[in-house]
């Protein structure tokens, strides 16, 4: 038996599926931990920066959907 090291994880888990109509259209997902006194709409925006610093193309891309839920079962 192999032991693996677990990665840390974020706090939130969320998923974002974004769409350049009629071109491209991805869902991506993650975990963060945002900073105390964030707000759902500041880590939004947080992550869609980061998808467009990922891929300018997707700077203005359409979110068509998005989930930010607590890490935790």
């Amino acid at each position: 038996m192999t032991t693996q090291t677990a990665k840390t994880q974020g706090s939130h888990h969320w998923v974002m599926t974004v769409e350049l109509p009629g071109r491209a259209m991805q869902t991506l997902y993650g975990t963060w931990t945002p900073p105390q006194g964030t707000t759902r709409h500041d880590v939004f925006l947080d992550i869609k920066a980061e998808i467009a610093a990922e891929d300018p193309d997707m700077a203005r891309a359409n979110v068509v959907f998005f989930s930010l839920e607590p890490n935790q079962l």
